[in-house]
C-alpha cells in the first residue's frame, strides 16, 4: 500500500482475533516506531509485548487494579477486566520513558513516543493487520503500571491490540479539511 493512501484510509479496528501476524509483519510494524519523529534521537520509548498467557496475568493485572480503585468491584466487572487483554492476539504497551535532556522537554518525548506509536498503527494498517490503540484509565494507573515495571519516569501511552481483522474497521466521514487549516 502505497503510504499517502495508508495515511488518507486508516482507521482503527475494534474487532481482532488470531492468529498473530507473520514475524515478517510484526518485524515491520516495530521498525516504523523507529521513524517517529524524535528530537535529538533519544528514543524515549519502549514496547512490552504480551502475547499467549501473559494476556491472561495482564487481565489479573487489570482486575487488581479495579480492585484497588473500588474495593467493591463485583464479580461482573471484575470479570469484564479480566477479559480485556483476550481481544487480541498480540497487545504492545507503548512506554514514554524520559531521559533528562537540555534542549528536549517531557512533553516533546511523551509526543514522540505516541509518534512512534502511531507509525506501528499505520504499518499494522499496511499489511492489512488489524490494529487499534487504547488507553482508558487503566492506562494511568498506578497498579497497571508498576505490575508492568514502570519506572517512575514513565507512562503508558496506550495498549496497541493487533492482530487478524475480525470483522469491519471503524468507518469514518471524510473531514472538512477547511474547518480545521487557516491561513494566519
Amino acid at each position: 500500500m502505497d503510504a499517502l493512501e495508508a495515511l488518507h484510509s486508516r482507521s482503527s479496528v475494534p474487532r481482532l482475533s488470531e492468529p498473530l501476524p507473520s514475524p515478517q509483519m510484526l518485524e515491520n510494524i516495530y521498525k516504523a516506531a523507529f521513524r517517529a519523529a524524535d528530537h535529538a534521537v533519544l528514543r524515549p520509548w519502549r514496547f512490552l509485548l504480551i502475547k499467549g498467557d501473559a494476556r491472561l496475568r495482564l487481565g489479573d493485572l487489570f482486575v487488581d487494579a479495579g480492585l484497588a480503585n473500588d474495593a467493591s468491584l463485583n464479580s461482573t466487572a471484575q470479570e469484564k477486566l479480566r477479559r480485556k487483554p483476550m481481544r487480541a492476539p498480540l497487545i504492545v504497551v507503548c512506554i514514554s520513558c524520559y531521559k533528562p535532556h537540555p534542549k528536549v522537554p517531557q512533553i516533546e518525548q511523551d509526543l514522540s513516543a505516541a509518534a512512534a506509536t502511531q507509525n506501528m498503527l499505520l504499518a499494522a494498517f499496511a499489511q492489512g493487520v488489524g490494529a487499534m490503540w487504547r488507553t482508558g484509565s487503566l492506562a494511568y494507573n498506578a497498579v497497571v503500571k508498576g505490575g508492568l515495571g514502570l519506572s517512575a519516569d514513565e507512562k503508558i501511552i496506550g495498549f496497541l491490540y493487533i492482530g487478524t481483522i475480525d470483522g469491519g474497521t471503524k468507518q469514518l466521514c471524510e473531514p472538512d479539511i477547511q474547518a480545521h487549516f487557516q491561513e494566519w
